[in-house]
Order: structure tokens, then sequence, then C-alpha cells
């Protein structure tokens, strides 16, 4: 499908070039009001359009952009089966008040030549660090290049992916980018489970599984609160993972909300953060402490 016809299809206007993104947001700041940035890679459900509604009623002007970032994907994770639909998820941004879709190629954040990339800090190195090695590199790079390329005055992410709202947060402050960061509370399904992209890769069985995650979480801020060692709480929220089927716990910790340094006990914010794998489908979430 061309440039026009998804243009025509969605409603929504689409550029795919950082000299095209940056006409269009100079041409906003002329008009005044504020621009906000909501960075997705695509695959959209109602927790990214929480975000545009939270960037909507912060600034006059919402960019979205969509770009699966390859550098963020281990070599055995998921970046050739990431879902796809650029339509789609363009009609969903349009019928949620977004203004401009930047949905870049490859090419056009990584040109030949690029060698630059941004060190995420020792906030990257605990939890997914562990288990995902290079992921936050990834992240930190291409957030910083978004926010260089969008210049907006705040950006939106989502409080799923908690170590990297708190990274980027880093990022921004360390690297003197001027923009507001802002967190958005995880949007959940009826059941529990916190809305993913990667969720329509279970099974049925497994789907009926998901929401144990977060109740193995809300059930060790319970018993942490009443009293009981953080560390066995964690344990027994682990072991409960694996009696309920999921297949293998990648960690669950808690941990203190802004450094993410581990927890002995409660008194100041906290936060606790999971992974669980059900069969090929790695899952996390998190909650307040």
């Amino acid at each position: 499908m061309s440039e026009p016809q998804r243009a025509m299809k969605s409603g929504l206007r689409v550029v795919r070039t950082v000299s095209a993104l940056r006409e269009v947001v100079d041409a906003w700041r002329a008009e005044g009001g504020g621009v906000a940035l909501v960075p997705t890679m695509g695959a959209l459900h109602r927790g990214h359009l929480a975000l545009v509604t939270h960037a909507r009623e912060r600034a006059r002007h919402v960019v979205a952009s969509l770009f699966v970032n390859p550098a963020q994907f281990g070599p055995s994770e998921d970046f050739a089966r990431y879902p796809r639909d650029e339509a789609a998820d363009a009609a969903q941004l349009k019928a949620a008040s977004c203004d401009l879709l930047y949905a870049p190629e490859i090419a056009e954040i990584y040109p030949p030549g690029f060698s630059v990339t941004v060190d995420p800090g020792p906030l990257a190195l605990p939890l997914d660090g562990r288990f995902r090695p290079g992921h936050f590199k990834g992240v930190a790079t291409v957030v910083a290049k978004l926010l260089l390329q969008a210049r907006p005055d705040l950006a939106c992410f989502g409080e799923k992916d908690y170590q990297q709202l708190q990274i980027i947060r880093a990022l921004t402050r360390d690297l003197d980018i001027p923009v507001e960061i802002e967190g958005v509370p995880i949007v959940r399904e009826p059941d529990g489970l916190a809305l993913s992209s990667r969720n329509v890769y279970l099974s049925p069985a497994e789907r009926a599984v998901a929401p144990g995650l977060n109740r193995a979480l809300a059930e060790a801020v319970n018993r942490v609160r009443a009293g009981a060692d953080p560390r066995d709480a964690e344990r027994d929220a682990a072991a409960s993972l694996i009696a309920a089927g999921f297949s293998k716990v990648d960690y669950i910790e808690f941990c203190d909300a802004a450094s993410l340094a581990p927890l002995a006990r409660l008194g100041r914010p906290a936060r606790i953060l999971g992974a669980a794998w059900l069969g090929a489908t790695r899952l996390i979430d998190n909650l307040a402490a």
C-alpha cells in the first residue's frame, strides 16, 4: 500500500523521515501549544491508547511513533514475529485523536555507518537487565533518538515497563534532554492481566493462567505489608506461579521505586516487579508496594 493510500485509509497523516517530522512539529510550534510524543512499537491496544489520551490532555498536539526497534531484541527473541499491522494501528490512533504518526524505516533510525549508542547505566543492570542483556541499551538509544528527532515538550510511557520508565527518566535528566517524562498507569483486563502486545501469543489455556502473575504480586505485597519478610514473599510468589502452570519465573523482587535497589523492608516508596514465562511467552508486571 502506498503512502497516500495508507493515509487515506486511516485518516491519519503519516511521516517517515526526520525532516518531515520536524517540519510538522515546527509548524505546530508556530501555531502555539505543547507537543507530546507517544513512542510505540505498534500492535496497539488499549494501554497504548491510554497513553495517547493522557498526551491529548496534556498537550495541544500529539505525535505517536511506530518503530519495531531491532536493537532491543536479543538474538533468540521475537523480532521477526513481533505483530505488525500499521494500517490497524493508524486507524486506532486516529480514533484516539492522535495528530500524526511517525513511522520511520530502520535505515532512518540506524543509517549506514551508525555507531554511537547510549549506555543506560546502573538502572539497567538488575531485573530485566539480568535476563535480557543489551535490551536497555537498545531502548535507551532509540528513545534518545526519538526524543531528539521529535523534540516534544513531554513524552508518555506506560508503567507496565516500569524499569524502562525509570531508565528513560534518568536518561533525559543526565543527558539534559529538555522533555518531561510522564508515566501512565497500567491498563488491565478485567481479570487483572496487564495489557501487552505479546498477549496475542498466549494459547487459550495459557491466557487462563496468565492473570496469576498479577495475583501473585498482589499477594506478596499484602504479605509484606502485614509484616512478612520480602525475600520469603518473593520466594513463595514464584513457587505459586510454577504451581499455577507458569513454566519459569525470571524474577519477583521488591525494589526501591526510584533506584530499583532491592528492599529488605518497606518504609519508603517501593515497587514489586515480576517476569515469568508461559510457554514461549514472557509476561512482566509490577505493582506499587
